[in-house]
């Protein structure tokens, strides 16, 4: 498993060697060039996979559990779409994670308090949702986390333990933040794409056929698209016997701090 905390340094021993070695007429300058691109496209690549695990643990799915059951999850909410979506899950007797943002928690308290007491887990996605996410030094990163954990403590009573990066993004600094805050994060391994995507079929084709035990999936309860994607989901959830339950229970973790 690639660890960035080391792979670090090997690439700078190699750069700082590799430059002793060219100063010395011994390699080509453009060797020490390719070994400095493939550092930098390893970087962004991890930054933007957080399954590598490059720089912070994250759990994206659980091959190991033995029963029928997935993950389906939400970003970006509570939204007035959020109520709509809450009906589905209730009628099919399913269960979701919402990873929320702070500003819409703080405009829809009672969608976020709903949706705990209905028996879904929420869960941290930041205060704003900034697209500067993945250049905010740790103390900005410190201060959206815990701006969010304030706002959804205040709407549910909830002390969330699980975060889930915007766009899945990871850095050393979301990851410096993450430890020192003591949360575990979540990502997935099945993603609908539901915000890019405009085509209802195309999203489903892109969930249902890699649906297994243990799937982590991603969706945004922000649309009616997705609302109308989920219907269709849930009903084939069905009929393959599928359960969908809070991923902290797929994971075997804990949701909420004490």
């Amino acid at each position: 498993m690639l660890k960035h905390s080391y792979i670090k340094w090997i690439f700078i021993v190699l750069i700082f060697g590799g430059f002793v070695i060219w100063f010395f007429d011994k390699i080509p300058l453009y060797v020490l060039i390719f070994v400095l691109i493939f550092w930098l496209i390893l970087t962004v690549w991890a930054s933007f996979d957080m399954r590598m695990n490059y720089f912070v643990k994250t759990h994206s799915s659980n091959k190991k559990v033995n029963r029928n059951v997935i993950a389906l999850t939400f970003d970006d909410g509570p939204t007035e779409i959020t109520p709509e979506i809450l009906n589905l899950l209730e009628k099919f007797n399913q269960k979701a994670t919402f990873f929320c943002i702070g500003k819409q928690v703080e405009k829809y308290p009672e969608i976020a308090k709903r949706l705990v007491n209905e028996g879904h887990t929420i869960a941290n996605h930041t205060w704003s949702h900034t697209n500067k996410m993945g250049f905010l030094p740790e103390k900005d990163v410190v201060n959206e986390i815990v701006s969010n954990q304030k706002t959804i403590k205040k709407a549910t009573g909830k002390e969330c333990h699980l975060f889930r990066p915007p766009f899945g993004v990871t850095n050393p600094n979301i990851a410096k933040a993450c430890n020192k805050l003591n949360l575990l994060v979540i990502g997935w391994n099945i993603r609908s794409l539901d915000t890019v995507i405009s085509s209802k079929t195309k999203i489903l084709n892109r969930i249902i056929p890699r649906i297994k035990k243990g799937s982590v999936i991603l969706l945004h309860d922000t649309s009616q698209k997705t609302a109308d994607v989920l219907e269709q989901l849930l009903i084939d959830l069905k009929e393959k016997e599928f359960q969908s339950v809070p991923v902290d229970e797929l994971l075997q973790i804990k949701a909420y701090k004490e």
